[in-house]
């Protein structure tokens, strides 16, 4: 709990019964149950946004899969498709010089 062993809690506890005086322990209960109400919202709102960046996160995973398998596909067409020109082109001058030499 905030880095705070049983030890040193309960030092800080034994000092706060010696220096605090009886009649304002009421107060120091409702101000120490306000800090604890507001900690607990606090955990929560936070646990919450933590599991909607989550849920998100998860939805977003297909759609980076479906962009990349996408990518993927179409840079090995493309790369298919220069490869099949570049031998076209080579076929093609190669008959064009062919039929000069006769």
């Amino acid at each position: 709990m905030f880095g705070i062993s049983g030890p040193e809690f309960l030092i800080i506890v034994l000092v706060a019964v010696l220096v605090i005086p009886s009649r304002m322990w009421p107060d120091v209960a409702r101000v120490l149950a306000r800090v604890v109400r507001v900690a607990r919202d606090i955990i929560w709102r936070v646990t919450d946004a933590s599991e909607k960046i989550k849920t998100q996160i998860e939805l977003e995973k297909p759609i980076d899969e479906l962009i990349k398998t996408t990518t993927d596909d179409i840079l090995s067409d493309f790369s298919v498709r220069k490869k099949t020109i570049k031998k076209t082109a080579k076929t093609t001058k190669t008959k064009r010089g062919a039929g000069r030499k006769k």
